[in-house]
């Protein structure tokens, strides 16, 4: 057993070499050039996942017009696999839950003119302990991936040898480069080794937090973290707080406006994680808020920051294209309203500038140009969101 771990940690330290000696400046496969959309399944089905559901999901993504609102990527997370590889060391889907095969599904979910996406970890197992991961075998996976037309890679960061996150999952870079297929690199190491400062030349996007929990308090708490990392971001890498909750039920409307505000402006990844076959009537106008999908996948690709803090009230602003700005005011607390004022200066806009002022959530837009500063109330757990164009 000693003499097995040795050997795999001496292949692994030899990739890793190898990879150095390459040089992993960039992916360089084009992808990512705004932040991705599409829909995972592991925040609310867990394992309990099969090719029926699958199905019915991507079904579900073009008959509610989501896919047409950018949603594109349908991925399937752990418990898709076998526990075991088969005798050749290839991952096989699993029979009595995919009986069809990986590939056979990936073909499906591509007649529907959507994208698919997978998971694996850069260990020996998968998170679940239900399937092994792909330490040790980047290259046959990659490979096999590809040849069922995977179109994106969810890569995890459990059951490790113990080497660093920025020695394993370089590894997957160089093998699906060597796959022969375009494969979206979505890097999960879990904001263990801060992967902002290094993701860009390895993946196209890269968790910064642990999990995110259908709570006020994990949402808020993995954007804060998120944010500290905003100038490492930008098109084809960009920092991921998790998977949207929206949908899930433990949170309120507003407190679901809130996180899909702040998921919007800080180019994350829009990945949708609740049932789509029976999404309510309120999700269903958060997540297609084109205004707010838009501010998103803007081509500038500038992460917004928290730029004014006040106890439980803030402001968050970024730029946008065409010289705009996007604002967020925020009221974290739970006192009924909280009075929160910015000045253009806060913004990066000189206060004698006019400006044109639209609050997204409303679909208003002001009759008069403004200058100087806005003061607005705003309620507990909520937020306001506006663009504004000098």
């Amino acid at each position: 057993m000693v003499k097995k771990k040795q050997g795999l940690r001496f292949v692994i330290l030899f990739a890793y070499i190898t990879a150095s000696w390459i040089g992993v400046e960039s992916l360089k496969n084009g992808l990512g050039l705004t932040p991705q959309m599409g829909w995972n399944s592991w925040n609310h089905f867990g394992c309990n996942i099969n090719e029926k559901l699958i199905k019915q999901t991507a079904d579900a993504l073009v008959s509610t017009g989501l896919a047409s609102a950018g949603y594109k990527y349908l991925n399937i997370d752990d418990c898709w696999g076998n526990y075991y590889r088969d005798k050749w060391g290839y991952l096989r889907g699993n029979e009595s839950t995919f009986p069809s095969g990986i590939k056979a599904l990936a073909d499906y979910v591509h007649s529907k003119g959507l994208k698919f996406g997978i998971y694996s970890s850069a260990g020996t197992r998968t998170c679940s302990n239900r399937m092994p991961g792909s330490l040790g075998y980047e290259r046959k996976d990659a490979k096999t991936f590809a040849s069922w037309g995977v179109d994106y890679l969810k890569y995890d960061n459990c059951y490790t040898d113990g080497s660093p996150e920025k020695t394993r999952f370089p590894i997957m870079t160089q093998a699906l480069r060597a796959s022969g297929r375009n494969i979206f690199y979505s890097m999960c190491e879990w904001g263990n080794q801060e992967p902002a400062k290094w993701g860009s030349g390895v993946g196209n996007s890269w968790r910064t937090t642990g999990d995110i929990n259908d709570q006020w308090s994990s949402m808020l708490r993995n954007i804060d973290i998120n944010d500290a990392y905003a100038n490492y971001a930008g098109p084809g890498g960009w920092n991921d707080p998790d998977m949207l909750e929206v949908g899930n039920g433990g949170m309120t409307y507003n407190e679901y406006v809130v996180h899909f505000s702040l998921w919007a402006i800080s180019k994350a990844p829009l990945i949708i994680g609740c049932d789509l076959i029976n999404l309510n009537k309120a999700a269903f106008d958060i997540l297609t808020n084109r205004e707010v999908i838009a501010i998103n996948q803007d081509s500038l690709g500038v992460q917004a920051k928290k730029v004014k803090k006040n106890g439980d009230l803030e402001v968050w602003a970024g730029p946008l294209s065409q010289g705009k700005k996007v604002v967020l005011l925020l009221n974290r607390g739970s006192a009924r309203y909280g009075l929160i004022t910015f000045g253009w200066n806060d913004i990066g806009i000189s206060p004698k500038t006019a400006v044109v002022l639209r609050d997204v959530w409303k679909r208003f837009t002001y009759k008069k140009r403004i200058r100087r500063k806005l003061t607005v109330w705003i309620a507990a757990h909520s937020c306001r969101l506006f663009v504004l164009q000098p």
